[in-house]
C-alpha cells in the first residue's frame, strides 16, 4: 500500500474517512502542513510508494516531487460541496448548530455576491478547526458512490484497487 501525502489535516481526515466507510484497510496518510513540504515529506518516504492529494492551485508542488497526484478542484471542500449538493451541506452546517453563523456570513456586503458555493468556501475556512471538522463531517455524510472522484482515485490507487462498499457499509 502506497504512502498518501496530503496538504493539510483536513484532507488527511477526509481520505481516513471514506477509507474506513469504504472498508478499506486505511492507508499511511501524511499531511504536510501545505504544499511546499510535499518535497520533505516525499524524500522522508523515498523507499515507499508515494502517491499525493493536492488542491488545483498547489498541484505543482506536489508534482515537482511526486509521480502520482491527485488533484481537487478547486480544493477538497468544493469536491463535497459538489458530491453533496449546497442543500446538504447546509443541512449539515445546521446540525453543528451553525447556521446563525453561515448566514451571518452570507449577509455580509462582501459575501453578497458570491455563489452558495464560494459563501460555504468562506465558512469552512473563516474559523480555526472548521476545515477539519467539516471535511469528517462531509466525508461521513457523503453516499460513498458520490464520494470525491479525486478520493475514490487516491484510494484506488494507494490500495488493490476495489473500492466497491460492502453492502453493510453502502447506506452509512
Amino acid at each position: 500500500m502506497a504512502v498518501i501525502i496530503v496538504e493539510g489535516d483536513s484532507d488527511r481526515a477526509a481520505v481516513e474517512t471514506i477509507a474506513g466507510r469504504l472498508g478499506l484497510r486505511v492507508p499511511v496518510v501524511v499531511a504536510v502542513g501545505g504544499s511546499k513540504g510535499a518535497a520533505r515529506a516525499a524524500a522522508a518516504h523515498a523507499d515507499e510508494r508515494v502517491i499525493g492529494l493536492v488542491d488545483i492551485a498547489e498541484r505543482r508542488d506536489f508534482e515537482r516531487v511526486i509521480k502520482t497526484v491527485f488533484v481537487c478542484d478547486p480544493d477538497l471542500e468544493a469536491e463535497f460541496i459538489d458530491a453533496l449538493g449546497v442543500p446538504a451541506v447546509v443541512a449539515l452546517i445546521a446540525g453543528q448548530g451553525e447556521l446563525a453563523s453561515l448566514r451571518r456570513l452570507q449577509r455580509q456586503p462582501a459575501q453578497r455576491s458570491r455563489t452558495p458555493e464560494q459563501q460555504l468556501a468562506r465558512f469552512f475556512s473563516g474559523r480555526s478547526g472548521n476545515k477539519l471538522r467539516y471535511a469528517r463531517l462531509m466525508a461521513q455524510a457523503v453516499p460513498l458512490e458520490h464520494a470525491p472522484p479525486p478520493i475514490r482515485a487516491l484510494l484506488r490507487a494507494a490500495g488493490d484497487g476495489d473500492l466497491t462498499p460492502p453492502a453493510s457499509n453502502a447506506a452509512r
